[in-house]
């Protein structure tokens, strides 16, 4: 009499469509089929003690994500049916958007290649699938953000051309160097780049404060993308884990290959974050928490109680870690202060902060707003009252490594500008920091090659000689529409007629003519 088949475990399903899938080569060399797992130096002793903790199948993964994007895709058509964008708090909130969609939405295409990249060689067959899961949710994620803001675009000035913007523009070169960097590296490396030190220990950096920041701020359209990639980022954050364990476990040769790696990704990612910390204290009419909240939240105790877990197997916190934890009082003053000045040269609008808004950046750094920021920013809006607003018509001196313009100060001096220099080759190279400057002499051939947006202007090779002519031409930006003061700006206007009421008219118009 046949016997009804047993229902598989979750586990044994687990092993027949991930492990078992795998084989050994007959006729090719491993290490011919996969010639970068052993360049890096990280020695794998038994691939078979990489644990997946989800034992997702992609039967179950296909089933997950269309549950996901027929709610998700719902809620985007009442958003757009509703106008939801006017019930955001104010339009200066958009500018915000317009980072996000140039500096954060392209890093999840490159995260997606990068994945399809490295699962393709790795020889694990568990490291394979988890690569090639997490591959499938960056290219989702992406799609789903340019769908949730595309709503804008009909809008508001500066979304228009978001992917070239991203290759060209100076201060966009920040978070691009960042992924050419990481995708440049070998699988080891980049796994400990992206899932370990950005989305495990630095991503609640990131997504808390712009998914919050559109939940205070009325955007219901990215609040929902944000739940929707949720569970997606919980994944994510246990595979960093566990790539960095299991690297740690498997030889102990491989420790200080990862502590490496590990310093240079915090700082390359800390640097990279100081945009986040622009946007939460000074783009948000609606403020969540300071930059400096968030630090000693989501890194000092997060990241904290993580590097003591991690003890056990000889790793040590980041190297420049107190130099970020001093930083959380200043950095995001420097930033905004930078883009005010030179605001005719991105894709997004800046301000000075109000009265009210400085109280409260007063409150949020009662060490050192008052001190070292206010008086600059009420010396600028004295000479905006007078006609003057301040732009900077120099172009700024560039970091070899992260890109950031050396605008960032000495670690306990506020008053000094931190730069570092170095000969290599007969040429001379700068740096924004200790931490960049050291991740240069180990790999000079490497950041040798960096392309520098304001070097590239200076040799003539975008488009013109002028900055003007780069913004319009190189940048693809609309200038007067999406950049400068935002008062008085398009958007502004737009936003006033919405809010009073009344119809548009005259240089309203000029943004569909365009």
């Amino acid at each position: 009499m046949a016997t009804k088949n047993k229902k598989l475990s979750l586990k044994d399903k687990y092993q027949y469509l991930t492990r078992d899938m795998a084989w050994e080569p007959s006729y090719q060399k491993k290490e011919d089929i996969f010639p970068y797992e052993r360049f890096e130096g990280i020695k794998i002793t038994d691939w078979d003690k990489w644990e997946d903790p989800f034992r997702l199948t992609m039967d179950a993964y296909w089933k997950y994500q269309a549950e996901k994007e027929k709610k998700l895709y719902a809620i985007f058509d009442a958003f757009a049916q509703n106008n939801g964008h006017q019930n955001i708090s104010d339009a200066r909130y958009v500018n915000a958007l317009k980072l996000f969609l140039t500096g954060v939405s392209p890093l999840e295409y490159g995260a997606f290649q990068g994945y399809a990249k490295v699962g393709r060689h790795f020889s694990g067959a568990g490291a394979r699938v988890a690569c090639q899961m997490q591959s499938i949710d960056e290219l989702r994620h992406v799609q789903t953000q340019l769908h949730a803001m595309s709503h804008y675009n009909k809008h508001f000035n500066g979304l228009h051309d978001f992917a070239h913007m991203h290759d060209r523009v100076w201060f966009l070169s920040v978070p691009k160097s960042f992924f050419d960097d990481a995708r440049s590296a070998g699988p080891f490396e980049f796994l400990t780049a992206i899932s370990f030190s950005f989305e495990y220990v630095l991503t609640n950096l990131l997504f808390v404060p712009f998914m919050s920041g559109a939940a205070y701020n009325g955007d219901m359209a990215t609040v929902t993308f944000g739940f929707s990639a949720q569970s997606d980022e919980a994944r994510h954050m246990t595979l960093g884990l566990e790539v960095i364990k299991f690297m740690l476990e498997q030889h102990e040769d491989n420790v200080p290959i990862v502590q490496h790696w590990i310093d240079k990704w915090f700082w390359r990612g800390y640097r990279l974050l100081s945009l986040v910390s622009m946007m939460m204290d000074y783009m948000l009419p609606n403020k969540v928490m300071s930059w400096k909240d968030a630090w000693e939240v989501y890194y000092e105790q997060n990241g904290g109680a993580l590097f003591k877990d991690l003890e056990r197997y000889g790793i040590r916190p980041p190297k420049y870690q107190d130099v970020a934890n001093d930083g959380k009082n200043h950095i995001s003053h420097q930033l905004w202060s930078t883009f005010y000045q030179y605001s005719h040269a991105t894709n997004f609008h800046t301000w000075l902060p109000s009265a009210a808004e400085m109280d409260w950046l007063s409150e949020q750094y009662p060490d050192t707003f008052d001190k070292y920021y206010r008086p600059r920013f009420e010396h600028w809006q004295k000479m905006q009252d007078k006609g003057e607003r301040f732009y900077n018509n120099t172009l700024p001196q560039l970091c070899q490594v992260c890109q950031v313009p050396t605008l960032f100060t000495e670690h306990g001096d506020p008053t000094q500008l931190s730069l570092r220099t170095l000969e290599h080759e007969g040429e001379r190279y700068h740096f924004c920091s200790d931490g960049c400057c050291d991740i240069f002499k180990y790999e000079p051939e490497k950041y040798i090659q960096s392309w520098l947006p304001v070097h590239q202007i200076y040799q003539g090779n975008c488009e013109g000689a002028d900055v003007e002519t780069v913004v319009s031409k190189y940048y693809h930006i609309n200038i007067g529409q999406d950049n400068f003061d935002y008062v008085g700006s398009p958007d502004h206007q737009r936003w006033q007629a919405i809010k009073g009421n009344r119809p548009l008219g005259g240089d309203d118009d000029s943004r569909d003519a365009a």
